[in-house]
């Protein structure tokens, strides 16, 4: 049994709010093509297994698997789709590795968002179809009904969801891959229009379109690949209650449970003092907060004060989403955990360029699902 894994080589391409000129094969290829060169392995030869992540109906396909061997080079071999997260996918990318059937596993995720005419109402999919469906209630009301509650048991309030919004934004002005980098005051993201109150539009990242692949290897061959092996140290995940009617609306307990899974993989005892940095889901701002709170960052209801104090941004005692997160980047449907686990992998080897922290050598990946599931993951890599 492989008891040790690294990320050995990673690649990315799109990362733009459209991409007209390249199809999602295209940029798999061009994503997988980084990867490969970059962890030096042919993978008609070299790769035992691939993985992708997607959502059958955002592509519009069913079996998803028998579109991505091609571009990733991998006909004719071990090939399967994770629905679920990115996070989701590395996990079963390690698990691969760890059986000892495998030394070398490449896994795929990526988003053609600009490609889905009605994203919301493929969305309201997922919602219940006998009691939530059929009220026709916009895509985002969930997320609405949950920030109200996260404010009311929290203590936080509206400014402090803001702040994330301005933090990352602005954090994403040294990030080539954002797409929505600005400079916002609160008040500009405060006077934003409504979302699905207390929600505004500024609180919500937008989808992107874009492509991330990774190859990952078992200890004994990582040490020939690469100088600069990122090992995963730990690995959770968790899917809670999919109803609206039974679930914690404050807080995240399916969160929890994976990072205590993560955490205990990785002999995390207290992540604000052991974790140097942290990519977390910002799919809407208040999603930084609770997140941050499951994530056993700070107790419930103190993250707003860790942001108001400077603690999360990029200088701060915890920097948390350096890369801009998704409200800065874009969102990449089902390849969004990738994107996280690739700016902590090129954090932790000091490719970050412009946005580049010093001195870190542990990070924590965060993501979920989105609405209206309650399934996430958690991820800790260390150099």
């Amino acid at each position: 049994m492989n008891s040790r894994i690294a990320i050995v080589g990673v690649g990315w391409a799109g990362f733009r709010p459209k991409t007209p000129d390249a199809s999602y094969k295209e940029m798999i290829y061009e994503a997988a093509v980084r990867a490969y060169n970059d962890a030096g392995v042919d993978p008609r030869k070299d790769v035992g297994s691939f993985v992708t992540v997607a959502e059958d109906f955002h592509e519009g396909t069913s079996i998803f698997d028998e579109y991505t061997p091609d571009q990733l080079g991998a006909a004719m071999k071990s090939m399967h789709t994770i629905t679920g997260d990115g996070l989701h996918g590395l996990a079963t990318a390690v698990m691969l590795i760890q059986t000892g059937q495998f030394d070398i596993v490449a896994l795929e995720g990526h988003s053609k968002a600009s490609n889905i005419l009605t994203l919301d109402t493929i969305t309201a999919y997922a919602q219940d179809p006998v009691l939530n469906r059929p009220l026709h209630l916009n895509t985002h009301f969930i997320a609405g009904m949950e920030m109200n509650r996260y404010l009311y048991e929290s203590g936080a309030d509206e400014d402090a969801c803001a702040g994330v919004v301005s933090k990352n934004r602005r954090n994403a002005l040294k990030n080539p891959l954002a797409s929505f980098a600005a400079d916002l005051s609160l008040d500009e993201v405060l006077g934003a229009p409504s979302l699905a109150w207390p929600l505004g539009t500024a609180d919500s990242a937008k989808p992107v379109d874009g492509a991330v692949v990774m190859v990952l290897a078992s200890e004994k061959v990582a040490a020939s690949l690469t100088d600069k092996p990122i090992w995963v140290a730990g690995i959770g995940w968790c899917n809670d209650s999919p109803s609206l009617e039974s679930r914690e609306w404050a807080k995240l307990p399916y969160i929890e449970k994976a990072t205590r899974m993560a955490y205990r993989q990785a002999g995390i005892k207290n992540p604000y003092t052991e974790i140097h940095f942290a990519e977390v889901d910002d799919t809407y701002a208040y999603k930084e907060l609770q997140s941050l709170e499951a994530l056993g960052v700070c107790e419930f209801g103190q993250a707003g004060a860790l942001l108001q104090d400077g603690a999360l941004d990029p200088a701060g005692e915890f920097p948390v989403n350096v890369s801009g997160g998704s409200l800065g980047v874009g969102h990449l449907l089902d390849a969004t955990g990738l994107h996280r686990a690739l700016e902590a992998t090129l954090q932790l080897r000091g490719e970050a360029g412009a946005r580049q922290l010093e001195d870190v050598h542990v990070g924590l990946v965060q993501s979920w699902r989105g609405v209206p599931t309650t399934s996430g993951a958690v991820a800790v890599l260390m150099n």
